[in-house]
């Protein structure tokens, strides 16, 4: 593997990224699968992460980049031991993603403030709510990274659900059964516009709504024109039943979306 005391920048961070990833090679075409829809998810997240940084300055561009460059670090060694991107059947990915980063020099070339703000940015970027307290910097990062992944897990999720059976990688669905309805719970939470939690969920399709439910999370405009601009929200819909109360909750979604837009365009 690229050696991680030779990182002193994003450049050298994304070569040994590459390798790092490399490292994880398997010959078992279904276990390279996952590998490789970790590999792109990341690169996908660096990519959103740089335009959404964009009105911070180059710095903030590069500190978002460093940060989802290595805020699933943990994916690969999890499931190369545990066969799942479920946490709560395995280990918290980004406990471990930190802990990577911990036990390597790759932020040495950052000043310590910096090296800490993307620390604390890959190790929380899961929680279901932002700690209070943290540094602004730190905060600003780790919401950045947040909607960085959301938008790029949209698109994971909407190519997982349209391919055909065979050409899924077998660990996104997180193994939750494709049953054909959508818990009361879950519909109900959409509906009052909160974030649906992991421990709700029953069948795939509450999935697809608690994917719906992070547009009541995101944290910069920029992340709303993309999620509009890529149609993110009809195209997870596409997904789910088609009945009266699913589309009231879509239409619920969608409306929030529409709202927050033209809120940012009138200041």
């Amino acid at each position: 593997m690229f050696d991680s005391s030779e990182v002193t920048d994003l450049v050298s961070l994304t070569a040994w990224f590459g390798a790092y990833c490399r490292s994880f090679r398997s010959a078992d075409p279904e276990v390279q699968r996952n590998f490789d829809l970790k590999e792109l998810h990341t690169r996908k997240v660096c990519e959103a992460a740089r335009l959404i940084a964009a009105e911070g300055g180059e710095r903030r561009q590069m500190l978002a980049q460093v940060a989802a460059l290595c805020h699933d670090l943990g994916r690969f060694p999890q499931y190369r031991e545990y066969r799942t991107f479920l946490d709560s059947e395995s280990v918290n990915h980004a406990h471990l993603s930190a802990q990577v980063l911990k036990q390597s020099s790759l932020l040495d070339f950052l000043p310590k403030e910096e090296r800490d703000s993307v620390y604390f940015a890959v190790r929380l970027h899961n929680v279901f709510q932002i700690p209070a307290g943290l540094p602004a910097a730190t905060e600003d990062l780790l919401r950045l990274v947040r909607d960085a992944d959301k938008i790029d897990i949209w698109r994971v999720f909407i190519d997982y659900f349209f391919a055909p059976e065979g050409e899924r990688a077998s660990a996104a669905g997180l193994g939750f059964p494709d049953l054909p309805y959508c818990s009361d719970e879950v519909l109900k939470a959409v509906e009052a516009g909160r974030m649906v939690e992991l421990t709700m969920l029953k069948s795939l399709n509450d999935f697809k709504l608690l994917q719906l439910s992070w547009v009541y999370d995101i944290n910069f405009v920029t992340t709303h024109k993309l999620i509009k601009e890529r149609s993110l929200v009809p195209q997870l819909a596409a997904t789910l039943p088609d009945d009266a109360v699913v589309r009231g909750i879509v239409d619920r979604v969608q409306g929030y979306l529409e709202d927050r837009l033209a809120a940012n365009s009138a200041t």
